[in-house]
């Protein structure tokens, strides 16, 4: 099994973190650099500033894991989503912009690649673990818009972390693809086999 995570910043990196015991290669895809910001939210170390989140995510779990993973330090872009993709046996989309996601359904459709998203309000009052056959990502209120920034909403970042991971096991365990509303008072299953 190959799980690749696309978008290691606070939701992916958290989830990744959460799907270190399973028996799979993790691969991280991510262009951007640990900032000391990142810190409130991600679950980076002090000593990764400035490196690339995709590596320094690999060499945490190494370090303090033992889990062996692959990093990709680029953007996904459509020249390069099948060669970062096409091995995936499961795509999980931790973006943070409508773009980029709607660049990864295009690719799992197209490649019948099995594609779940984790997504949080920008108000950060609810999150969203949902299977890309019954997703729609909206567009940001401004361009490059934060909504993880902060440890403001680092409970609800790592509740929906935790049930995404757990959306991940159980699709690697039993083929299961149950979407989930995540806030502070509920994890409520919406739909799904």
């Amino acid at each position: 099994m190959r799980i690749v995570f696309c978008g290691v910043g606070a939701i992916g990196s958290l989830a990744a973190v959460l799907c270190r015991n399973l028996e799979a290669t993790l691969v991280f895809v991510d262009f951007d650099r640990v900032e000391s910001k990142n810190l409130l939210s991600q679950a980076y170390v002090k000593p990764s500033v400035g490196k690339n989140k995709a590596e320094a995510l690999k060499l945490q779990l190494l370090n303090l894991h033992g889990v062996k993973a692959e990093s990709f330090g680029v953007r996904v872009t459509r020249d390069n989503v099948a060669a970062l993709c096409g091995g995936a046996d499961l795509v999980v989309d931790c973006f943070d912009n409508q773009d980029s996601r709607l660049l990864l359904s295009a690719f799992a459709r197209e490649a019948g690649k099995p594609l779940v998203h984790g997504a949080v309000s920008a108000d950060g009052t609810f999150g969203l673990v949902r299977w890309d056959e019954r997703f729609t990502p909206d567009a940001e209120d401004t361009a490059g818009q934060a909504t993880c920034e902060g440890g403001a909403h680092l409970p609800l970042l790592g509740l929906l972390a935790a049930t995404l991971a757990r959306g991940i096991q159980d699709f690697v365990k039993h083929g299961t693809r149950r979407d989930t509303l995540v806030n502070l008072s509920a994890v409520v299953p919406t739909a799904g086999t």
